[in-house]
């Protein structure tokens, strides 16, 4: 039976080659570019778009219940 040493040591470092290979360069430069073109889009997080979804509900309800409100204000000023 082979041991299990021996496996656990190909495994680090096959990950060790593949950590400083030209494959890892080619992925963080790849990030970076992207990076710099998302930031250049003026893109949101979706937290950040998740709290205005949720702003935006408050201020519609708080439109509608002004609206109301109007609505029964006009109604009482309307002669009879």
């Amino acid at each position: 039976m082979l041991n299990a040493k021996i496996f656990d040591d190909i495994s680090a470092k096959l990950t060790q080659a593949a950590e400083s290979g030209p494959a890892k360069d080619i992925e963080k430069n790849v990030r970076a570019l992207l990076t710099q073109g998302f930031n250049k889009l003026d893109l949101v997080t979706r937290e950040e778009f998740d709290i205005q979804s949720q702003v935006l509900l408050r201020t519609r309800e708080q439109l509608s219940a002004l609206e109301a409100r109007v609505a029964a204000l006009e109604a009482q000023q309307t002669p009879k």
